[in-house]
């Protein structure tokens, strides 16, 4: 079946519809309020899902610092020269007007006894549930010689907007016969087949335009996510062009220097013009000043994302550590609709349903080559637990090849209107 914005919203409307009219049931203060922090895919999502539903029963303010979100998601396509950056840049102006408080600025504290989030612009707001879903931010010092004041130099172009616009400007400017090279994070990561969808997009642009460029990918580990497909792929479009370094062969082996503009790959120096450093990840600042996260992670209940150190606390998308699920805006809206079910039904009283998920991950290799990747969850006691999932095929035809790229296509119209409205 295709997907589409009419299809992906019609199923994300059944998924979420009430059984049952909301019944208040405030602390004391009127309304109960639900804060969201972090308005990327899942909690956009969850924000509006919640206003919508609770018909205005729930109080909901969601704190983004940006105005306009850009995804990371379908970055990698502007790199490639396949949209511009402002076909993915998304306001907040729908879901306002759909009765969720949005304030734009940073949470930069939670305190759990107190029930409130503290903003970089002073005071702090108040909630019956915290729903915390902040993204990615990097492990220090994953990355010999890199850190995050060296990132206009190496940028990681894994939070999308200006470092998007950044990396590809860098491409732009290698000179003829020049060396790309990216460092690969190790897993866990933001959107695994991520940084080969964007060799591939940035191979797209290079054979285009400097047909003599080499790329260089330094990896840590030994294989990656559609790694059958990526590697066909390369082989039939950009032959030569890319050469890929795992961790049998020294990736994961690697220091910078970003004055010198050098990678180097278990000892061997290289040269480069352009350099995307991708570091190691760990759950958003705020997550770990909520003391809701063990390492890097924030542990979650699969059936409500509810966090293992708080049960009004909830972590959604790339911040959880919930099992099976990839770190994935797919996964992140689908968490966030369980989420909200959740938390509209304990706060009013309404229907919860059973907690299922989904994902499906798409990568772009070239023009109307695309490929797939996805899965059905469904919760355990113990985690977010597989179902079954299906990947596409090596040797496709071209025709299906570019039926999944148009797919992509409709999602991204379908998931982005789900988020913002």
């Amino acid at each position: 079946m295709k997907l589409n914005r009419r299809l992906f919203l019609g199923s994300a409307a059944a998924a979420s519809a009430s059984l049952s009219a909301p019944m208040a049931m405030g602390a004391g203060h009127g309304k109960p309020r639900v804060v969201v922090v972090g308005g990327g895919a899942g909690g956009a999502t969850a924000a509006r899902y919640i206003a919508k539903d609770s018909k205005g029963e729930i109080d909901v303010t969601l704190i983004e610092p940006t105005r306009t979100y850009y995804t990371c998601f379908f970055s990698n396509l502007v790199i490639g020269g396949f949209r511009d950056i402002q076909s993915i840049g998304h306001s907040y102006g729908k879901m306002a007007a759909g009765g969720v408080n949005v304030v734009h600025d940073w949470a930069t504290g939670v305190d759990r006894d107190a029930k409130t989030v503290a903003l970089a612009g002073g005071g702090s707001v108040p909630y019956d549930k915290l729903i915390l879903s902040p993204g990615i931010d990097f492990v220090d010092g994953a990355v010999e010689g890199w850190d995050l004041s060296t990132q206009n130099a190496m940028p990681h172009a894994y939070k999308a907007g200006s470092q998007t616009e950044l990396l590809k400007a860098q491409i732009m400017a290698m000179p003829q016969g020049g060396t790309f090279a990216m460092v690969a994070p190790p897993n866990p990561f933001r959107c695994p087949p991520g940084p080969y969808e964007r060799v591939s997009m940035v191979a797209h642009y290079l054979k285009n335009n400097n047909p003599t460029a080499k790329i260089i990918i330094a990896d840590p580990k030994a294989k990656f996510s559609k790694f059958g497909l990526f590697q066909e792929g390369w082989a039939n479009h950009y032959g030569g062009m890319i050469d890929w370094i795992g961790s049998d062969f020294g990736g994961d082996n690697v220091s910078v220097d970003a004055g010198a503009m050098t990678v180097t790959i278990d000892g061997e120096v290289t040269k480069v013009d352009a350099c995307n450093v991708i570091p190691a990840m760990k759950a958003g600042k705020i997550a770990h000043d909520a003391d809701v996260t063990e390492g890097n992670w924030a542990p979650v209940n699969a059936i409500d994302m509810s966090t293992k150190a708080d049960a009004d606390v909830y972590v959604l998308g790339d911040s959880s550590s919930q099992g099976d699920m990839p770190k994935s805006g797919f996964s992140a809206n689908s968490q966030a609709k369980v989420c909200a079910n959740a938390v509209r039904g304990a706060l009013t009283g309404s229907k919860v349903f059973p907690a299922k998920f989904s994902n499906t991950c798409w990568s772009l290799i070239d023009t109307n080559d695309g490929v797939k990747v996805g899965a059905s969850y469904e919760a355990t006691d113990e985690k977010i637990a597989k179902v079954d999932g299906f990947i596409s095929a090596t040797g496709e035809g071209a025709d299906l090849r570019k039926a999944t790229y148009e797919e992509s296509v409709g999602w991204y119209a379908g998931i982005t209107a789900d988020m913002f409205g």
